[in-house]
Formats: C-alpha cells, sequence, structure tokens
C-alpha cells in the first residue's frame, strides 16, 4: 500500500472514530435525559414543607408546588383582550386608596350603566374585572365601599374556608353564618389572601374540593329541581364536573338573602335567567329601589358558570379548567397552567386542543362572536333606558299608578335580563345563542313597558 492509500484509510478509520464517538455520546446523553425525565415524572412533588387544612398562604404551598405557584402569581398580570381583560390605568396613591394602576371604568365606557342603575352602588364604580390576584384589593378599595357592603362579600373575593373554620370552632357552615352578618370592614380583619390553594385543593391528596357553603347548597337545589335528591357535591361530582364546579363556587349570579344577608344562589328552579327571574318573583326580593322610576330592581352579578353550563361546551363536556387552565408540559410534568386568564391569551393550548385551525383563525372567530353580541347588548341597553325615560315622562304626565307599576315591573325584568349578559365576562363566547336570545328577550320587555304607557296615554 503506497503512503497515499495509507493516509486515506488513516483519515476513513479517524471520521469514522469521530462518529461512533459523537453517536454514542448522543445515545448515552438521550438515554440519560429519558432516565431523568422518567424520575421527574415521576417525583410530582417534593415535600418541601408540610402542608396542613389551615394552611392560608400560598406562598408555603409554593415551595411545595412551585411551577404552579409561579402560574399563579401571574394573574398579576394585566393584558386586554378586544372585549375583555384589563387595560392597566396608572392613578396617584392615597390613604384612602392605594392603589397605583386601576382597571379601565366600566361606567365610562357604557354610560347607559349610571342610569340604569340609578340610586345603586354600582351606578358610582364599575370596572373591568382584573386577575385573581388583585380580586380582594379591589373590592377593599372600590367607591360602593362608601355606602356600606355586608361580609357576605368577602365570600368570593378571599380565601375563607379557614376563616370560615375558625369562626365556626371547626365547621365551616357556621363560620359562614357568622361572616354573613359582620359588615364588610369586620369581615375584611378576618382574611389575608385572595383566592388560594387551599380554597380548591385538599392539602393531603391535592384533589379538588368545594369550600364554598353557598354553592354546596347552591348545586344541591339544582340537582334536587332535576330529581337528584340530598346531592354532597364533594362526594358525588365526578372530577371533570369538579373542574367546573371549583370555578362555579364564585363565578355566579347571587343575592344576599333576609336579614342576614345570607349569601344564596338562585338556583333551586334551574340554572336558566328565566329560573333566576321566576326564583326572585316568588321571594318578593329587590336589590334596590331604582331613583327615578322607583322599580323594584333586580342587579345581575357575574353568572359565568350558568351561562357556560347553556352553552356548546358544556354539551360537549368541556370544562371551565381545559380552557382557561388549559395543561401544559414543564419538563416531563404535565401541569394545569395556573395562570388563569381569557383562553385568547393562549388560544393554542386553551383551543388548539381540541380545534384545528390556527391560532389566528380560532381568535377572529371568537372575536366574531363578541363583535356581534357586544352590538346587541347595546341595543338593549338603549332600550331599557328609552323605557326608564317613558316612565318618567309618564309620572309628569300622572299616568294612573296602575299603569306605571306595570310598566316598572318590565323595566325590572328587561334590566335584570341585559345585566345577566353584560356582566357575565364572555362577552357573549361561553353561549352565543343562549346570550343572544337573552337580550332579544330584554329588548322586548321594554318595549312591552313602554306599549303599557302609549296605551295608558291614548285612554
Amino acid at each position: 500500500m503506497n503512503k497515499s492509500n495509507r493516509q486515506i484509510s488513516l483519515s476513513t478509520l479517524l471520521l469514522v472514530a469521530v462518529i461512533s464517538a459523537a453517536l454514542c455520546f448522543g445515545v448515552v446523553a438521550l438515554l440519560t435525559n429519558i432516565f431523568e425525565r422518567k424520575q421527574e415524572a415521576r417525583t410530582t412533588v417534593m415535600r418541601v414543607v408540610e402542608i396542613d387544612d389551615n394552611t392560608t398562604d400560598p406562598a408555603v404551598w409554593g415551595k411545595n408546588f412551585p411551577l404552579q405557584y409561579d402560574d399563579y402569581l401571574k394573574t398579576a398580570d394585566m393584558v386586554q383582550t378586544t372585549y375583555g381583560g384589563s387595560e392597566a390605568i396608572p392613578q396617584a396613591p392615597t390613604d384612602a386608596d392605594p392603589r397605583d394602576f386601576v382597571s379601565r371604568s366600566k361606567l365610562e365606557r357604557i354610560p347607559q350603566l349610571k342610569q340604569m342603575w340609578a340610586g345603586y352602588a354600582f351606578s358610582k364604580d364599575y370596572r373591568e374585572k382584573r386577575g385573581h390576584a388583585f380580586m380582594l384589593t379591589d373590592q377593599l378599595y372600590t367607591e360602593r365601599q362608601k355606602v356600606g357592603q355586608p361580609g357576605t362579600c368577602i365570600h368570593c373575593h378571599a380565601s375563607t374556608y379557614v376563616p370560615m373554620k375558625e369562626l365556626g370552632d371547626g365547621d365551616i357552615m357556621a363560620g359562614f353564618e357568622k361572616l354573613n352578618t359582620m359588615p364588610y370592614m369586620q369581615a375584611k380583619d378576618h382574611v389575608k389572601h385572595p383566592v388560594a390553594c387551599i380554597d380548591c385543593h385538599e392539602p393531603e391528596t391535592m384533589a379538588l374540593r368545594i369550600t364554598r357553603p353557598a354553592f354546596m347548597e347552591g348545586i344541591a337545589a339544582y340537582k334536587a329541581s332535576q330529581g337528584i335528591e340530598d346531592y354532597d357535591v364533594n362526594r358525588d361530582a365526578t372530577r371533570q364536573e369538579m373542574r367546573s364546579y371549583i370555578c362555579g363556587q364564585c363565578h355566579v349570579e347571587y343575592y344576599f338573602k333576609g336579614d342576614k344577608k345570607r349569601l344564596t344562589y338562585p338556583w333551586a328552579k334551574g340554572l336558566t335567567v328565566d329560573a333566576a327571574y321566576e326564583y326572585y318573583e316568588e321571594e318578593n326580593f329587590k336589590d334596590w329601589t331604582h331613583a327615578e322610576t322607583e322599580a323594584p330592581m333586580l342587579k345581575a352579578q357575574h353568572p359565568e358558570f350558568e351561562l357556560w353550563s347553556q352553552g356548546i361546551h358544556s354539551r360537549a363536556g368541556v370544562s371551565c379548567a381545559d380552557c382557561h387552565m388549559a395543561y401544559k408540559r414543564v419538563g416531563a410534568m404535565k401541569i394545569s397552567d395556573h395562570h388563569i386568564r381569557s383562553p385568547l391569551l393562549n388560544v393554542n393550548a386553551s383551543c388548539g386542543t381540541c380545534h384545528k385551525a390556527d391560532d389566528k383563525e380560532l381568535i377572529a372567530r371568537t372575536e366574531m362572536i363578541q363583535a356581534r353580541h357586544q352590538k346587541l347588548v347595546e341595543v338593549a341597553l338603549d332600550s331599557v333606558i328609552d323605557l326608564v325615560n317613558d316612565i318618567n315622562a309618564a309620572k309628569k304626565k300622572g299616568i294612573s299608578a296602575e299603569k306605571l307599576k306595570e310598566a316598572q315591573q318590565w323595566q325590572r325584568k328587561a334590566t335584570f335580563y341585559v345585566d345577566y349578559v353584560e356582566a357575565e365576562n364572555s362577552s357573549g363566547f361561553h353561549a352565543g345563542q343562549e346570550a343572544a336570545w337573552i337580550l332579544g328577550e330584554s329588548i322586548n320587555y321594554s318595549r312591552k313597558g313602554q306599549n303599557v304607557l302609549h296605551q295608558a296615554a291614548q285612554d
């Protein structure tokens, strides 16, 4: 073999050796990574600290669940979507209100609300909802506190599970009763955190659980209306149901019942707006008397759970958490994203699991629903204001008390129906057809009230 051939052979051997070494290194690295990921997947919880049924501070839970806690902290983010979210508005902190940022005022954006709620606290201050991180702070410093709110309000704006246990000597139902009757400024002294890990999870197993007595009673009443007696949500609900029920503890329509201001969900007749209105009629309940027309009024809250229950996603078995806390991979672990937010801010994970269109198309579909919804809301609100103005004019003209009362009742119903979907935070997405039907009914009720006055004027 000549010198040239020997050099080629040595070069070939050296190249083969290098490639073989690289392949061996790559295989070893891959096997090592697979082994590490398997170990990581097996060790989903590292018990750094002990937590129990009295550990309220989410930062303590975060030592054992750092990935989830890091996401939880991100609920302080203020990001706006086209038809929702919360734009950060700077404000100068004061002793009365130390917040340096607040969300947009909905009263400025939707001026009809002031007159629709005339005489009620919401006509003074009503803002876009911010993330869970602000749920306690924003309620502490709302202008609505100036009229005095009951301790009942704290039920869904703070971590109340342990305070209720303490007030009830271990019985959360007894503690719930005591918290309801307190003035808000007294009730707030019993809580320290916004909604926290302990409000949704059992600390030993991390199983989902319901901790809010009002939901326990409300869902039992709803099940009874379906013929299911003695329903215990923590005993009888499936895991997938719990992934919506946990959110439904607070994202609901409710009222304060009786002198004790007992938090109650009006579900004894069902989860529809009709069922809620019929319930309130039988209870002869009103939130306030309208300052202009003197109609007995109802204020809808934030019935996301009820609207979702009437929509296609609920019918398909999709839970709140599937969209608002979509699963994600962190290393080898699969966890729920605890950065609870609009699915439109996480559309690939939230929607792309089921819907195979690209992100832009999914957002476009959603915004088309929401744009049409917003236009219909405006028509319904204008219709209510037209009725309010007509009642005011009829009072000056001396229309009979009987006809005025009839028109006021239509005002009560029309307002509740439009408020039911305007206060709901999906801008029509949770149940687009249901929301459109409710708004159509509201418009119809406003026109019926006007017809009463028109006919009375002709007599």
